[in-house]
Protein backbone atom coordinates (compact mmCIF):
# COMPACT_ATOMS: atom_id res chain seq x y z
CA UNK A 1 0.00 0.00 0.00
CA UNK A 2 0.99 3.52 -0.50
CA UNK A 3 2.39 5.59 1.66
CA UNK A 4 -0.71 7.54 2.10
CA UNK A 5 -0.76 10.41 4.78
CA UNK A 6 -4.55 12.47 5.38
CA UNK A 7 -5.23 15.90 7.53
CA UNK A 8 -8.26 15.62 9.87
CA UNK A 9 -9.25 18.74 10.68
CA UNK A 10 -12.78 18.48 13.00
CA UNK A 11 -14.61 21.50 13.73
CA UNK A 12 -14.92 22.74 17.25
CA UNK A 13 -17.48 21.14 18.48
CA UNK A 14 -18.17 17.87 20.62
CA UNK A 15 -20.61 16.76 17.63
CA UNK A 16 -18.05 17.24 14.96
CA UNK A 17 -14.88 16.45 16.83
CA UNK A 18 -15.99 12.98 17.91
CA UNK A 19 -16.54 11.27 14.41
CA UNK A 20 -14.10 13.33 13.01
CA UNK A 21 -11.34 11.79 15.68
CA UNK A 22 -12.90 7.92 15.14
CA UNK A 23 -12.46 8.37 11.54
CA UNK A 24 -9.06 9.08 11.92
CA UNK A 25 -8.91 5.85 14.37
CA UNK A 26 -10.40 3.84 11.71
CA UNK A 27 -7.91 5.10 8.85
CA UNK A 28 -5.07 4.44 10.91
CA UNK A 29 -5.94 1.05 11.49
CA UNK A 30 -6.30 0.29 7.71
CA UNK A 31 -2.65 1.80 7.41
CA UNK A 32 -3.23 4.97 6.96
CA UNK A 33 -0.63 7.98 8.50
CA UNK A 34 -3.58 9.89 10.13
CA UNK A 35 -2.82 13.06 11.65
CA UNK A 36 -5.60 15.27 13.58
CA UNK A 37 -5.27 19.19 13.58
CA UNK A 38 -6.81 20.71 16.37
CA UNK A 39 -6.75 23.87 19.17
CA UNK A 40 -4.63 23.64 21.84
CA UNK A 41 -7.38 23.30 24.24
CA UNK A 42 -9.12 20.83 22.46
CA UNK A 43 -6.21 18.48 22.61
CA UNK A 44 -7.29 16.97 26.60
CA UNK A 45 -10.71 16.03 24.95
CA UNK A 46 -9.19 13.94 22.03
CA UNK A 47 -5.58 12.79 23.24
CA UNK A 48 -7.01 10.15 25.31
CA UNK A 49 -8.72 8.10 22.37
CA UNK A 50 -5.90 8.50 20.09
CA UNK A 51 -3.60 7.35 23.24
CA UNK A 52 -5.59 4.20 23.35
CA UNK A 53 -5.38 3.53 19.69
CA UNK A 54 -2.18 4.20 19.38
CA UNK A 55 -1.31 1.85 22.57
CA UNK A 56 -3.67 -0.81 21.96
CA UNK A 57 -3.43 -1.81 18.43
CA UNK A 58 -0.18 -3.55 17.29
CA UNK A 59 -1.11 -3.50 13.69
CA UNK A 60 -0.97 0.31 13.02
CA UNK A 61 1.45 0.95 10.26
CA UNK A 62 1.77 4.56 11.98
CA UNK A 63 0.94 6.00 15.04
CA UNK A 64 -1.90 8.63 14.94
CA UNK A 65 -0.32 11.88 15.33
CA UNK A 66 -1.87 15.03 16.76
CA UNK A 67 -0.98 18.78 16.31
CA UNK A 68 -2.07 21.50 18.07
CA UNK A 69 -2.92 25.00 16.57
CA UNK A 70 -3.25 28.36 18.58
CA UNK A 71 -6.63 29.56 18.14
CA UNK A 72 -6.92 33.32 17.92
CA UNK A 73 -9.28 34.40 20.26
CA UNK A 74 -8.61 38.00 21.66
CA UNK A 75 -8.15 38.93 17.76
CA UNK A 76 -11.31 37.31 17.25
CA UNK A 77 -13.16 38.66 20.45
CA UNK A 78 -13.61 35.49 22.44
CA UNK A 79 -12.72 35.13 25.62
CA UNK A 80 -9.34 33.26 25.55
CA UNK A 81 -9.97 29.68 26.19
CA UNK A 82 -13.44 29.93 24.36
CA UNK A 83 -12.48 27.36 22.09
CA UNK A 84 -15.07 24.70 22.05
CA UNK A 85 -18.53 25.65 21.17
CA UNK A 86 -19.79 24.32 24.61
CA UNK A 87 -18.07 27.04 25.78
CA UNK A 88 -20.33 30.05 25.10
CA UNK A 89 -23.52 30.47 27.69
CA UNK A 90 -25.46 30.95 24.22
CA UNK A 91 -23.96 28.53 21.49
CA UNK A 92 -23.60 31.33 18.64
CA UNK A 93 -21.58 29.47 16.61
CA UNK A 94 -20.84 32.78 14.58
CA UNK A 95 -18.68 33.47 17.46
CA UNK A 96 -16.26 30.82 17.50
CA UNK A 97 -16.32 30.54 13.59
CA UNK A 98 -15.12 34.27 13.52
CA UNK A 99 -12.06 32.82 15.32
CA UNK A 100 -11.89 29.83 12.82
CA UNK A 101 -11.59 32.04 9.89
CA UNK A 102 -8.11 33.24 10.88
CA UNK A 103 -6.77 29.21 11.43
CA UNK A 104 -6.40 29.32 7.73
CA UNK A 105 -2.86 30.21 7.69
CA UNK A 106 -1.09 28.55 10.54
CA UNK A 107 -3.27 25.63 9.17
CA UNK A 108 -1.53 26.23 5.59
CA UNK A 109 1.92 25.90 7.61
CA UNK A 110 1.01 22.92 8.72
CA UNK A 111 0.62 21.58 5.45
CA UNK A 112 3.34 23.19 4.06
CA UNK A 113 5.65 21.27 6.69
CA UNK A 114 4.09 18.15 6.86
CA UNK A 115 2.89 17.53 2.96
CA UNK A 116 -0.29 15.43 3.71
CA UNK A 117 -1.75 14.04 0.52
CA UNK A 118 -5.18 14.55 1.42
CA UNK A 119 -7.21 16.94 3.96
CA UNK A 120 -10.83 15.54 5.55
CA UNK A 121 -12.28 18.47 6.79
CA UNK A 122 -15.30 19.67 8.30
CA UNK A 123 -17.46 21.46 6.37
CA UNK A 124 -17.61 24.37 8.80
CA UNK A 125 -14.06 25.16 7.35
CA UNK A 126 -15.25 26.74 4.15
CA UNK A 127 -11.75 27.91 3.56
CA UNK A 128 -9.95 24.23 3.45
CA UNK A 129 -11.09 23.86 -0.29
CA UNK A 130 -8.55 26.91 -0.85
CA UNK A 131 -5.85 25.52 0.72
CA UNK A 132 -5.90 22.45 -0.65
CA UNK A 133 -5.97 24.55 -4.24
CA UNK A 134 -2.96 26.14 -3.06
CA UNK A 135 -1.38 23.14 -2.61
CA UNK A 136 -3.23 20.65 -5.12
CA UNK A 137 -4.24 18.04 -2.87
CA UNK A 138 -7.28 16.60 -2.72
CA UNK A 139 -10.12 17.59 -0.20
CA UNK A 140 -12.95 15.43 0.85
CA UNK A 141 -15.75 17.15 2.95
CA UNK A 142 -16.67 15.56 5.98
CA UNK A 143 -19.61 15.46 6.58
CA UNK A 144 -21.33 14.19 10.13
CA UNK A 145 -24.65 13.93 9.69
CA UNK A 146 -26.94 12.10 7.14
CA UNK A 147 -27.29 11.32 3.41
CA UNK A 148 -31.26 11.96 3.62
CA UNK A 149 -31.09 15.63 5.28
CA UNK A 150 -28.19 16.52 2.44
CA UNK A 151 -31.01 15.42 -0.08
CA UNK A 152 -33.87 17.29 1.62
CA UNK A 153 -31.83 20.49 2.10
CA UNK A 154 -31.21 20.66 -1.28
CA UNK A 155 -34.73 20.28 -2.07
CA UNK A 156 -35.83 22.63 0.11
CA UNK A 157 -33.19 25.18 -0.76
CA UNK A 158 -34.26 24.52 -5.13
CA UNK A 159 -38.10 25.26 -4.01
CA UNK A 160 -36.52 28.31 -2.24
CA UNK A 161 -38.40 28.02 0.89
CA UNK A 162 -35.96 30.45 1.94
CA UNK A 163 -37.48 33.45 -0.10
CA UNK A 164 -40.20 36.09 0.94
CA UNK A 165 -42.09 36.12 3.71
CA UNK A 166 -42.19 32.89 6.42
CA UNK A 167 -45.87 31.34 7.37
CA UNK A 168 -43.78 29.38 10.38
CA UNK A 169 -47.18 27.43 10.94
CA UNK A 170 -47.45 26.02 7.18
CA UNK A 171 -47.13 22.63 7.26
CA UNK A 172 -45.02 20.89 3.86
CA UNK A 173 -44.86 18.29 2.50
CA UNK A 174 -40.79 17.33 1.07
CA UNK A 175 -41.21 16.50 -2.83
CA UNK A 176 -39.89 14.16 -4.93
CA UNK A 177 -38.87 11.61 -2.02
CA UNK A 178 -39.62 7.95 -1.66
CA UNK A 179 -42.15 8.44 1.76
CA UNK A 180 -43.98 11.40 2.16
CA UNK A 181 -42.35 13.51 5.05
CA UNK A 182 -44.42 16.71 6.27
CA UNK A 183 -42.28 19.21 8.68
CA UNK A 184 -44.00 22.25 10.06
CA UNK A 185 -41.84 25.71 9.20
CA UNK A 186 -40.94 26.39 12.22
CA UNK A 187 -39.52 23.41 12.64
CA UNK A 188 -36.68 24.18 9.63
CA UNK A 189 -33.26 25.57 11.07
CA UNK A 190 -32.55 28.68 10.20
CA UNK A 191 -29.86 28.03 7.78
CA UNK A 192 -32.61 27.01 5.41
CA UNK A 193 -34.84 29.63 6.13
CA UNK A 194 -32.43 32.36 6.49
CA UNK A 195 -28.39 31.54 5.60
CA UNK A 196 -26.11 33.48 6.58
CA UNK A 197 -23.05 34.38 4.43
CA UNK A 198 -20.64 31.98 5.95
CA UNK A 199 -23.58 29.15 5.46
CA UNK A 200 -23.25 29.72 1.56
CA UNK A 201 -19.89 29.65 1.81
CA UNK A 202 -20.12 26.14 3.76
CA UNK A 203 -22.37 25.29 0.77
CA UNK A 204 -19.32 26.50 -2.07
CA UNK A 205 -16.59 24.22 0.10
CA UNK A 206 -19.01 21.07 -0.53
CA UNK A 207 -19.56 21.43 -3.80
CA UNK A 208 -15.97 22.16 -4.56
CA UNK A 209 -14.64 19.18 -2.79
CA UNK A 210 -13.08 15.97 -4.56
CA UNK A 211 -16.18 13.91 -2.63
CA UNK A 212 -18.17 14.00 0.79
CA UNK A 213 -17.52 11.06 3.57
CA UNK A 214 -20.19 10.58 5.55
CA UNK A 215 -21.03 9.37 9.00
CA UNK A 216 -24.05 7.03 7.94
CA UNK A 217 -24.25 3.40 6.31
CA UNK A 218 -25.97 2.81 3.21
CA UNK A 219 -28.77 0.32 4.34
CA UNK A 220 -29.95 3.04 6.80
CA UNK A 221 -30.43 5.35 4.00
CA UNK A 222 -30.53 3.30 0.76
CA UNK A 223 -34.39 4.68 -0.20
CA UNK A 224 -32.73 8.35 -0.41
CA UNK A 225 -29.62 7.30 -2.10
CA UNK A 226 -30.77 5.42 -4.95
CA UNK A 227 -34.02 7.46 -5.95
CA UNK A 228 -32.68 10.76 -4.70
CA UNK A 229 -33.94 13.47 -7.13
CA UNK A 230 -31.73 15.36 -9.70
CA UNK A 231 -28.97 17.29 -8.45
CA UNK A 232 -30.16 16.60 -5.24
CA UNK A 233 -26.86 14.51 -4.26
CA UNK A 234 -24.05 16.00 -6.75
CA UNK A 235 -20.88 15.03 -5.52
CA UNK A 236 -19.15 11.53 -4.11
CA UNK A 237 -20.03 10.15 -2.00
CA UNK A 238 -18.84 7.49 0.49
CA UNK A 239 -20.31 5.89 3.41
CA UNK A 240 -18.35 4.79 5.98
CA UNK A 241 -20.06 4.86 9.45
CA UNK A 242 -21.47 4.53 12.02
CA UNK A 243 -17.91 5.29 12.87
CA UNK A 244 -18.63 5.28 16.92
CA UNK A 245 -18.09 1.34 16.07
CA UNK A 246 -14.20 1.44 16.25
CA UNK A 247 -14.40 2.34 20.09
CA UNK A 248 -14.59 -0.97 20.84
CA UNK A 249 -13.15 -1.86 24.43
CA UNK A 250 -14.54 -0.77 27.48
CA UNK A 251 -11.34 2.50 28.11
CA UNK A 252 -12.24 3.72 24.39
CA UNK A 253 -15.68 4.07 25.38
CA UNK A 254 -15.52 5.57 28.75
CA UNK A 255 -12.93 8.52 27.60
CA UNK A 256 -14.44 8.86 24.17
CA UNK A 257 -15.20 12.63 24.18
CA UNK A 258 -14.14 12.97 27.61
CA UNK A 259 -14.44 16.15 29.25
CA UNK A 260 -14.18 16.05 33.08
CA UNK A 261 -16.63 13.59 34.80
CA UNK A 262 -18.94 14.11 37.64
CA UNK A 263 -19.06 10.35 38.65
CA UNK A 264 -15.71 8.07 38.63
CA UNK A 265 -15.44 5.46 35.31
CA UNK A 266 -16.87 2.25 37.14
CA UNK A 267 -19.97 4.29 38.62
CA UNK A 268 -22.05 4.07 35.94
CA UNK A 269 -21.14 0.74 35.29
CA UNK A 270 -21.93 -0.31 38.93
CA UNK A 271 -24.98 1.27 38.52
CA UNK A 272 -26.37 -0.24 35.76
CA UNK A 273 -25.10 -3.61 36.79
CA UNK A 274 -27.88 -3.41 39.77
CA UNK A 275 -30.73 -2.81 37.06
CA UNK A 276 -32.93 -5.52 34.99
CA UNK A 277 -32.06 -5.71 30.95
CA UNK A 278 -34.07 -3.25 28.64
CA UNK A 279 -35.17 -1.53 32.54
CA UNK A 280 -33.38 1.64 32.45
CA UNK A 281 -33.76 4.88 30.86
CA UNK A 282 -31.37 6.98 29.07
CA UNK A 283 -31.88 10.86 28.94
CA UNK A 284 -29.37 13.07 26.94
CA UNK A 285 -29.61 16.28 25.04
CA UNK A 286 -25.80 16.65 23.87
CA UNK A 287 -23.55 19.05 25.19
CA UNK A 288 -25.41 22.16 24.05
CA UNK A 289 -29.31 21.13 24.81
CA UNK A 290 -29.79 23.32 27.17
CA UNK A 291 -33.30 24.45 29.12
CA UNK A 292 -34.94 27.10 31.26
CA UNK A 293 -35.60 25.54 34.44
CA UNK A 294 -39.48 25.54 34.00
CA UNK A 295 -38.78 22.58 31.42
CA UNK A 296 -35.71 21.09 33.77
CA UNK A 297 -38.67 20.40 36.29
CA UNK A 298 -40.97 19.28 33.82
CA UNK A 299 -38.50 16.62 32.77
CA UNK A 300 -38.01 16.34 36.66
CA UNK A 301 -41.46 15.59 37.01
CA UNK A 302 -42.29 13.24 34.05
CA UNK A 303 -39.25 10.77 34.98
CA UNK A 304 -40.98 10.37 38.55
CA UNK A 305 -44.36 9.60 37.03
CA UNK A 306 -43.18 7.34 35.23
CA UNK A 307 -40.92 5.59 37.94
CA UNK A 308 -38.45 3.39 36.03
CA UNK A 309 -34.85 3.78 36.85
CA UNK A 310 -33.43 6.18 34.72
CA UNK A 311 -29.93 8.02 33.67
CA UNK A 312 -30.20 11.50 33.28
CA UNK A 313 -27.49 13.79 31.70
CA UNK A 314 -27.91 17.36 32.62
CA UNK A 315 -25.35 20.17 30.58
CA UNK A 316 -25.34 23.48 31.86
CA UNK A 317 -27.99 24.26 34.24
CA UNK A 318 -28.16 26.36 37.82
CA UNK A 319 -27.82 24.40 40.70
CA UNK A 320 -30.63 21.24 41.14
CA UNK A 321 -32.16 22.85 43.70
CA UNK A 322 -32.94 25.76 41.85
CA UNK A 323 -35.62 23.69 39.53
CA UNK A 324 -35.94 20.28 40.93
CA UNK A 325 -39.03 19.83 42.19
CA UNK A 326 -39.16 19.63 46.27
CA UNK A 327 -38.06 16.62 47.64
CA UNK A 328 -36.99 14.66 44.01
CA UNK A 329 -33.31 14.06 45.18
CA UNK A 330 -34.28 11.86 48.30
CA UNK A 331 -37.30 10.65 46.79
CA UNK A 332 -35.96 9.30 43.47
CA UNK A 333 -32.15 9.81 43.26
CA UNK A 334 -31.16 8.77 46.63
CA UNK A 335 -33.21 5.88 47.01
CA UNK A 336 -31.34 4.91 43.87
CA UNK A 337 -34.39 5.09 41.38
CA UNK A 338 -32.83 7.47 39.10
CA UNK A 339 -29.18 8.77 38.42
CA UNK A 340 -28.60 12.63 37.86
CA UNK A 341 -25.25 13.81 35.95
CA UNK A 342 -24.08 17.48 35.54
CA UNK A 343 -21.91 16.96 32.67
CA UNK A 344 -20.49 14.50 30.61
CA UNK A 345 -21.05 10.44 30.74
CA UNK A 346 -19.88 8.27 28.58
CA UNK A 347 -23.11 7.46 26.24
CA UNK A 348 -21.62 4.78 24.00
CA UNK A 349 -21.20 2.79 27.73
CA UNK A 350 -24.74 3.31 28.43
CA UNK A 351 -26.16 3.10 25.03
CA UNK A 352 -24.80 -0.43 24.90
CA UNK A 353 -25.51 -2.07 27.87
CA UNK A 354 -28.05 -4.57 28.39
CA UNK A 355 -29.77 -2.41 31.20
CA UNK A 356 -30.88 -0.16 28.70
CA UNK A 357 -34.11 -0.18 26.75
CA UNK A 358 -34.81 3.23 25.78
CA UNK A 359 -33.21 6.63 24.99
CA UNK A 360 -34.71 10.22 25.25
CA UNK A 361 -32.91 12.18 22.67
CA UNK A 362 -32.44 15.45 21.20
CA UNK A 363 -31.98 14.18 18.05
CA UNK A 364 -28.28 15.06 16.96
CA UNK A 365 -27.23 12.95 14.24
CA UNK A 366 -23.92 11.06 16.77
CA UNK A 367 -26.80 10.47 18.87
CA UNK A 368 -29.11 8.93 16.85
CA UNK A 369 -26.58 6.79 15.07
CA UNK A 370 -25.16 5.61 18.30
CA UNK A 371 -28.99 4.42 19.33
CA UNK A 372 -29.64 2.64 16.14
CA UNK A 373 -25.92 0.94 16.53
CA UNK A 374 -26.94 -0.02 20.47
CA UNK A 375 -30.20 -1.20 19.21
CA UNK A 376 -31.99 1.55 21.52
CA UNK A 377 -35.48 2.74 20.75
CA UNK A 378 -36.03 6.55 21.28
CA UNK A 379 -37.90 8.99 22.24
CA UNK A 380 -37.02 11.98 20.32
CA UNK A 381 -37.13 15.39 21.51
CA UNK A 382 -35.46 17.99 18.55
CA UNK A 383 -34.43 21.30 19.68
CA UNK A 384 -32.45 23.18 17.33
CA UNK A 385 -30.78 23.17 13.75
CA UNK A 386 -31.17 19.77 11.59
CA UNK A 387 -32.43 17.63 14.64
CA UNK A 388 -36.17 17.92 13.10
CA UNK A 389 -35.13 16.46 10.29
CA UNK A 390 -33.34 13.89 11.91
CA UNK A 391 -36.45 13.09 13.84
CA UNK A 392 -38.17 12.37 10.74
CA UNK A 393 -35.74 9.73 9.64
CA UNK A 394 -36.07 7.86 13.13
CA UNK A 395 -39.76 7.91 13.08
CA UNK A 396 -41.51 8.32 10.19
CA UNK A 397 -39.06 6.40 8.12
CA UNK A 398 -37.79 3.80 10.14
CA UNK A 399 -40.30 3.95 12.97
CA UNK A 400 -38.23 3.41 15.79
CA UNK A 401 -39.02 6.39 17.98
CA UNK A 402 -42.04 8.32 19.76
CA UNK A 403 -41.69 12.14 19.09
CA UNK A 404 -42.82 13.49 22.06
CA UNK A 405 -44.41 16.57 20.52
CA UNK A 406 -41.84 19.62 19.99
CA UNK A 407 -42.73 22.58 17.85
CA UNK A 408 -40.15 25.14 17.34
CA UNK A 409 -36.37 24.81 16.14
CA UNK A 410 -34.54 27.27 18.24
CA UNK A 411 -31.26 27.58 20.12
CA UNK A 412 -32.87 29.74 22.65
CA UNK A 413 -34.79 27.59 25.25
CA UNK A 414 -36.73 30.05 26.64
CA UNK A 415 -38.22 30.71 23.12
CA UNK A 416 -39.41 26.87 23.24
CA UNK A 417 -42.96 26.02 24.52
CA UNK A 418 -42.36 23.63 27.63
CA UNK A 419 -43.28 20.11 27.52
CA UNK A 420 -45.33 18.99 30.40
CA UNK A 421 -43.93 16.06 32.45
CA UNK A 422 -47.17 14.25 31.63
CA UNK A 423 -46.17 14.39 28.24
CA UNK A 424 -42.67 12.73 28.80
CA UNK A 425 -44.61 10.27 30.96
CA UNK A 426 -46.54 9.55 28.30
CA UNK A 427 -43.89 8.62 26.34
CA UNK A 428 -42.22 6.67 28.53
CA UNK A 429 -45.21 4.40 29.08
CA UNK A 430 -45.03 3.90 25.29
CA UNK A 431 -41.67 3.44 24.66
CA UNK A 432 -41.20 1.12 27.42
CA UNK A 433 -44.60 -1.35 27.25
CA UNK A 434 -45.15 -4.38 27.11
CA UNK A 435 -47.79 -3.50 24.27
CA UNK A 436 -47.50 -4.81 20.52
CA UNK A 437 -46.39 -1.69 19.04
CA UNK A 438 -43.31 -1.64 21.65
CA UNK A 439 -42.12 -5.34 20.72
CA UNK A 440 -42.78 -4.17 17.09
CA UNK A 441 -40.65 -0.88 17.80
CA UNK A 442 -37.73 -3.01 19.96
CA UNK A 443 -37.55 -5.50 17.38
CA UNK A 444 -36.99 -2.93 14.13
CA UNK A 445 -34.19 -1.29 16.67
CA UNK A 446 -32.37 -4.59 17.11
CA UNK A 447 -32.39 -5.07 13.59
CA UNK A 448 -31.46 -1.86 12.45
CA UNK A 449 -28.99 -2.21 14.64
CA UNK A 450 -27.85 -5.40 13.55
CA UNK A 451 -27.51 -4.07 9.64
CA UNK A 452 -25.25 -0.87 11.10
CA UNK A 453 -22.74 -3.31 13.32
CA UNK A 454 -22.04 -5.66 9.86
CA UNK A 455 -21.73 -2.11 7.41
CA UNK A 456 -18.27 -2.09 9.43
CA UNK A 457 -17.38 -5.35 9.66
CA UNK A 458 -15.02 -7.06 7.25
CA UNK A 459 -17.32 -7.46 3.40
CA UNK A 460 -19.73 -5.11 4.95
CA UNK A 461 -20.74 -1.90 3.38
CA UNK A 462 -19.24 0.86 5.29
CA UNK A 463 -15.85 -1.35 5.18
CA UNK A 464 -15.92 -1.61 1.79
CA UNK A 465 -16.58 2.15 0.71
CA UNK A 466 -13.75 2.74 2.82
CA UNK A 467 -11.43 0.55 0.68
CA UNK A 468 -12.92 2.08 -2.54
CA UNK A 469 -12.39 5.30 -0.82
CA UNK A 470 -8.17 4.34 -0.06
CA UNK A 471 -7.56 3.05 -3.30
CA UNK A 472 -8.79 6.22 -5.18
CA UNK A 473 -6.91 8.59 -2.99
CA UNK A 474 -3.97 6.41 -3.60
CA UNK A 475 -4.90 6.35 -7.27
CA UNK A 476 -4.98 10.25 -6.99
CA UNK A 477 -1.49 10.33 -5.54
CA UNK A 478 0.20 8.30 -8.01
CA UNK A 479 -0.80 10.47 -10.74
CA UNK A 480 1.60 13.08 -10.52
CA UNK A 481 3.66 11.58 -7.39
CA UNK A 482 0.90 13.48 -5.17
CA UNK A 483 -3.19 14.15 -5.07
CA UNK A 484 -4.66 16.12 -7.18
CA UNK A 485 -7.52 18.39 -6.33
CA UNK A 486 -10.04 17.66 -8.44
CA UNK A 487 -13.89 17.88 -8.64
CA UNK A 488 -15.71 14.77 -9.13
CA UNK A 489 -17.94 13.96 -12.46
Amino acid sequence: MADLHIFFLPFLAPGHMIPLVDLACIFARRGIKATVVTTTANVPLIQPTIDIVNAGDASLLHPIQLLPLCLPCSEAGIPEGHENLTAFPDPDISKLTAATDKLEHSFSLLIQTHRPDCIVADLFYPWAIDVAKQFAISLLSFNGSNCFLSMILSILHRDELNRGEIETERLIEIPGIPRKIHISVSQLPDFILRPTEFELKMSENYSGSHGIVTNSFYELERDYVDRAPPNSINRKLWFVGPVSVQNRDLDSKIVRGRAAASMGDDYFSSWLETKSPRSVLYVCFGSLGRFTATQLREIARGLEAADRPFIWVVWDADEPSDWLPEGFESRVIGSGKGLMVQGWAPQLLILNHQAVGGFVTHCGWNSCLEAITAGVPVITWPLFAEQFLNEKLLVDVHRMGIPIGAKLCSLKPEERTPVKGEQLTKAVDELMGDGEEAEERRKRARELGETARRAVEEGGSSYENMTRLIQELISLKAVDGSSECKGAS
